[in-house]
């Protein structure tokens, strides 16, 4: 088991208009790797962080019945 870096983007609050940086929160801690021994598992590292048009729309504040797929601040 390997301890390594780990950084988290957290949306902050509820969006309105265009995402800005301010509205995320960059988390580092450090997390300890587990992989069964003998297994044949492959652990990859993200490189880069894609935000698709989708995801907008789940940043928005829900209105009405509440929606499982909208993001809550701070997840």
């Amino acid at each position: 088991m390997a301890q390594v870096r780990n950084k988290q983007v957290l949306l902050r609050d509820h969006v309105t208009g265009f995402p800005k940086e301010s509205d995320m929160n960059i988390v580092e801690s450090t997390i300890t790797l587990k992989l069964p021994q003998g297994s044949n598992d492959v652990l990859l590292k993200n490189l880069y962080l894609s935000c698709d048009p989708y995801m907008r729309n789940l940043m928005n504040k829900p209105e009405g019945p509440p929606n499982s797929r909208a993001y809550t601040p701070g997840s």
